[in-house]
Order: structure tokens, then sequence, then C-alpha cells
């Protein structure tokens, strides 16, 4: 009890103040601090995420499915080397993990074996506000144009500090854009992210992932991913801000300049000047077309400049 109660003080001060680096946490603390995984808040093709906490502190914990394929450790471990590196008030913080490998009998082809069974949590921040689909109930309605340009703004700035670090997200989409307190958007969800190295522009894999209709073309096309194919799905994202409309329904390139052009005669008239409403459709062409997608600060600028 002694050692929890410890391990409970020691995560409450990773919560409270943004330095501290993320720490391992045992099973006993994460069963005390979810209630034995009390509250589902989210689930996913991973596993579930479940709300924990202690005092007047909350946290996420996602909890991974348990696994005896050992190549899942490679995937969870390359989503902790992802959250290490991220630090930025626009991507949710990493507080701590979780990882442990058991012995279990398991019935395999009519024999008893003891196989080896993963079990990896991660123990991140709580965002209380849900995620970008609130979109899908307000239809343009609820979101005021301020708090719509600041999402824009904080997902680029969110993705900047990604790329700095040389990491590709790869399944950017409205529900791993988190919404905080102030409605601040947070990046989340580095579970199929890849890291490109120093010398390496682009990337080759053999399997494709990620959501439909935020995937770059050039990834399904022909298995190609580079730090454009984010910023790929950044401008569909922008689409859905602007437009209200899933990016699912966009099945090519083409489609999404259709829809860009007829954002600039929708709502945006009513709400910004002119010069504001032809700024943000270059911004989203710049990020849809691959020859135009431009570096994340150059965008910055022109979204700063609205």
């Amino acid at each position: 009890m002694g050692h929890q109660t410890s391990d409970v003080k020691d995560l409450e001060r990773v919560v409270t103040d943004t330095r501290p680096e993320p720490i391992s946490i045992s099973y006993a603390t994460i069963k005390y601090i979810t209630k034995d995984f009390a509250q589902v808040i989210g689930v996913g093709g991973f596993g579930e995420v479940y709300l924990g906490g202690h005092g007047n502190w909350m946290v996420a914990v996602k909890k991974l499915k348990s696994s005896t394929d050992v190549s899942n450790e490679k995937f969870f471990l390359d989503e902790v080397n992802c959250l290490m590196k991220v630090k930025h008030k626009n991507i949710v913080r990493f507080l701590g993990y979780f990882a442990d490998t058991r012995g279990e009998v398991m019935e395999i082809d009519g024999k008893l074996r003891i196989v080896e069974v993963q079990q990896r949590l991660l123990c991140l921040e709580y965002v209380p506000n849900g995620n970008l689909n609130i979109l899908k109930a307000e239809k343009n309605h609820g979101f005021e144009w301020v708090v719509r340009y600041q999402i824009i703004k904080g997902n680029c700035q969110g993705l900047h500090c990604i790329h700095k670090e040389r990491i590709n997200h790869l399944d950017l989409k409205p529900a791993n854009v988190l919404l905080g307190t102030n409605m601040e958007p947070k990046i989340t969800d580095f579970g199929v992210s890849r890291c490109i190295g120093d010398t390496e522009s682009t990337m080759v894999t053999r399997n494709l992932f990620g959501t439909p209709g935020y995937i770059a073309p050039e990834f399904i096309d022909k298995q190609h991913i580079s730090f454009k194919s984010d910023i790929f799905s950044l401008g569909v994202i922008m689409i859905n801000l602007l437009m209200g409309f899933e990016g699912c329904i966009i099945e090519n390139v083409r489609m999404i300049y259709q829809a860009s052009i007829f954002f600039k005669n929708f709502f945006l008239h009513q709400i910004l000047l002119p010069v504001e409403i032809t700024i943000l459709y270059n911004i989203v062409v710049w990020k849809l077309a691959y020859s135009l997608r431009s570096k994340l600060l150059v965008i910055l600028d022109a979204i700063l400049s609205v």
C-alpha cells in the first residue's frame, strides 16, 4: 500500500507540473486510479481508453489489447518513442506507462502451452471537451469563427512540433484532435506514427493504414509517406472546420479541389473579408495538392496573417 501511495504521488507530480518526464507506473496503481477500469471514455482498434484520477486531478489511461504477437512490442515502443519526443501545448501530454509480459497457460493445437502475453498501458493527459467530431452535431452553428481559427492554428503549431522531431503522425483526423478546457486543440494517438531519418524525405511501407478520406493519395497509390502526407490530412480537417462535412466522403484530390472552391461561396463571406477568404482558400489548396503542399512554417505565417 505504501508503494502504491508513493506511485500516486509521483503521478500527481507529473500531472500537475508540465516539466517532469513520464514515469513507469505499477499496474496496481493504474487499477487504483481507474477504479479497476470502471469508466470507458474511448474505444478504438488498439483497445480502450479509461478515465483515471485521484483527488482533484484526472488522467486518461490507454489500455492496449493484450497480445502474444512479439511484433506488437515494436509498435508500443514506437508510440512511446514518439510521445517522449513531442512536447507542445497542442499535443496531448504523455505522463507515464506500464509494460509487462507474463506467462499464461493456453491450449494451442490441442496442447497446453505456456505463452508470453504482453500487457501495455499508457497514461496521458485528460482532455475534457471531446474531439473535433463534435462538428457532426454542430453543423457550423455552434463553433464561432474565432474558435475555428484557433483550432486551425493550434493544429498547425502542434503538427509543426511533431515534424520538427522527424515524426510522421499518419492518422490525423477529427477523432485524433481533442479539445481542451478553452477549446484549444491537442493532437493525440501516435499508434501508427513513423520516424523519418535526418537524411530521408520519404518512406515506403507495405502496409496501408490511417483513416479513409484523410489518407494522402500518394500513400494509397504507392505506399509513399512523407511529411506531406500529414499536411494533406490537415487540409481535409480544415475543410471539415470550414464546411462541416466529413473527410471520408471525399474520394480524391479533384473532389477536394471542388470542395475547396465551393467553400469560397459557402458561409465565410458572411463573417470574413474577401482577402481573408482568399488566404484561407490558398492555404487549403496548398495542403491538398502534393506539388503545392508547403512547409508548415509557411502555412503558419499565412494563417497568422488572417
